[in-house]
């Protein structure tokens, strides 16, 4: 299990719901925890590993000793979304690139939990900024994409030299090319495996 970074297709997959839950789910969440804190993150959604289900992991502390602190979503909806705030984000998928995102100050979101129970929370600040982004995610969304013109030339620059890592990465064999990736996500659509396509 790898975080895939800009120009990987499934970034751009729009994720299909969670019809169950597994031993298997339960494990790659699990994995996704320790990956996400390897990485010194507070968020990983399901297709930045590749997998393309509507599921997200969150921990805003990001710290594995606070792990009252870790919140799984899975199927995800934002019910309602307040005010506006502008705050630095990153991701994990575009390592090193940081920019001012524009978002909804407080949110509710429904969401499920490993043990099948739905659940509501209210949210400000940081994780009402986490949980937006990672929403994002799974519709194949990134915070890039939600700049203002003027920041998105800045950072252009960055997002082709993402774009030109992937594809040398691909011509290497490391990676299969765009259609066969696509195939794998459509294969794993019907039906969560632990192997992921990256």
């Amino acid at each position: 299990m790898q975080i895939v970074q800009y120009g990987h297709p499934v970034l751009r997959w729009k994720s299909k719901p969670i019809q169950s839950i597994t031993d298997e789910l339960r494990s790659v969440v699990r994995a996704m925890f320790e990956l996400m804190y390897s990485a010194k993150g507070v968020g990983l959604a399901a297709n930045q590993i590749g997998l393309p289900y509507r599921f997200f992991v969150v921990n805003v502390t990001a710290d594995p000793e606070h792990a009252d602190e870790e919140f799984v979503f899975l199927n995800p909806r934002i019910r309602r979304r307040k005010g506006s705030t502008s705050g630095e984000e990153g991701c994990l998928s575009l390592p090193g690139l940081y920019a001012n995102v524009e978002r909804a100050e407080q949110i509710v979101i429904e969401a499920y939990d490993l043990e099948g129970e739905s659940f509501e929370m209210d949210l400000d600040e940081l994780p009402a900024r986490v949980v937006q982004h990672e929403t994002d995610h799974l519709d194949g969304v990134l915070f890039v994409d939600r700049l203002n013109p003027d920041e998105r030339l800045k950072v252009e620059p960055k997002l082709l030299g993402f774009e030109s890592e992937f594809r040398k990465r691909q011509s290497l064999g490391e990676f299969p090319p765009d259609d066969e990736i696509k195939r794998q996500l459509k294969e794993l659509e019907h039906g969560l495996r632990a192997k992921s396509p990256v």
